[in-house]
């Protein structure tokens, strides 16, 4: 059997009837729309909630050292009061129906972060699908280093268009123990867990994925890649530079077994129906309107559009999108380098107008959408895509925090 990187788990559950209050959407979510997060505090408030162990990243600010602390704290409280329940090893099949899509199939696992790379150009079995910007790294890990748990909002995607691996278990769900089965808040939608104790078998469909003929056929070359990470490839990140710094410690017998060594993640065939890419807009802040598109339009020749606060107009010369992204990018840095101001990556079109005509010093970029089917193909030959290139999905469609993982021994 080929190895793949896919390592089973023990999962943590919690010890709750109420899973409504229990699964929060993932932190680097709204991050401009602080009333999202105020009205979720309201709905879950003294209730056993995600909520209480991660730090939603609209509150990275002068007092984000408190507030780690306090998650920590929290993480402790939670495990010394017997909220977590142990299930034994195996994979958690997930069923997940939002206001965009009927149905979504993932299988809750773990990687091994010796097979994960992030780097732009990576052979490893794991690989990132979009650039990694290092300085988001440092928050994340203050909660790691001393965190006893994990509660992961990363996607990862495999390639399996025959459908053999996750479909197979949605089609036998029914012999499986649920675990559980609610509505996610704030309009997440609705949410199915079902345990997979056969995990041999599972073990064996995915390394059957790197048979050399198919891999030939699919990107040109016998290219071993198994995994790309779709979301949350910051927090994976975050868990690789924490094993980093806990493998210098340990001998070779303990670095086999090390619970930091591993990652939990949620893994979706990009094939499947529920997946389905939307474009990442750039919205940026506290800037002269006039003269940052001025600066724009006049520097940078490729593929996007400009939301002013009142109409949409396009730019298109035929570039590709990901060299479209990059140069965007790169003038969005040198502006704000040299005048000030801020930018922030925003989910759907709606949401970047209203955040733009709210705010009369700010301005849109909007870019074309991925066709996922492009997605292995062009990271298996030229490497990751530019950072926040793509969403799977819409904000609400993001995973919840759910299932846990002891990170210490």
């Amino acid at each position: 059997m080929k190895k793949t990187g896919l390592v089973v788990p023990e999962i943590l559950l919690p010890n709750t009837t109420d899973y409504s209050a229990w699964a929060c959407i993932a932190c680097d979510q709204f991050t401009s729309e602080i009333e999202y997060w105020r009205e979720l505090e309201s709905k879950v408030s003294g209730k056993k909630t995600t909520l209480d162990l991660v730090l939603p990243e609209i509150y990275l600010d002068d007092k984000t050292e408190e507030r780690i602390e306090v998650v920590n704290a929290n993480i402790k409280k939670y495990i010394e009061s017997g909220v977590f329940k142990t299930l034994k090893k195996g994979f958690v099949l997930t069923v997940r129906s939002t206001p965009f899509v009927e149905r979504r199939i993932g299988l809750v696992g773990a990687i091994d972060l010796e097979e994960y790379q992030y780097s732009q150009k990576s052979s490893a079995l794991i690989r990132s699908t979009e650039g990694t910007i290092e300085e988001r790294i440092p928050p994340r890990l203050k909660i790691r280093k001393n965190a006893d748990v994990e509660f992961p909002h990363v996607m990862i995607l495999f390639d399996d268009e025959n459908r053999e691996i996750t479909e197979k278990l949605y089609e036998n769900r029914n012999s499986l123990e649920k675990l559980y089965d609610f509505d996610l808040n704030m309009g997440g939608g609705h949410i199915s867990g079902y345990f997979v104790p056969d995990y041999e078998n599972v073990l064996n469909a995915f390394s059957n994925l790197l048979n050399e003929d198919r891999l030939i056929k699919k990107y040109g070359f016998n290219d071993e890649f198994a995994f790309a990470v779709g979301d949350g490839n910051h927090s994976l990140a975050t868990a690789k530079a924490h094993w980093e710094v806990i493998k210098k410690t340990l001998n070779d017998a303990e670095k086999e077994t090390h619970p930091a060594r591993y990652a939990l993640a949620e893994f979706v065939n990009i094939y499947d129906e529920g997946i389905y890419f939307e474009p990442i807009f750039r919205f940026i802040n506290n800037v002269n309107r006039a003269d940052f598109i001025k600066g724009l339009t006049e520097t940078v020749k490729g593929d996007y559009q400009v939301f002013d606060g009142e109409s949409t107009t396009d730019y298109k010369v035929g570039t590709a999108l990901p060299d479209s992204i990059r140069s965007v990018d790169a003038y969005i840095k040198e502006y704000i380098e040299k005048n000030g101001g801020v930018v922030d990556y925003v989910h759907g079109e709606s949401n970047l107008e209203k955040l733009v005509k709210d705010n009369a010093n700010s301005v849109g970029v909007l870019f074309d959408k991925l066709d996922k089917a492009d997605l292995f193909k062009y990271v298996s030959n030229k490497g990751a895509f530019p950072r926040k290139t793509f969403s799977m999905g819409e904000g609400v469609e993001k995973r919840y925090y759910l299932e846990g993982r002891r990170i210490t021994k």
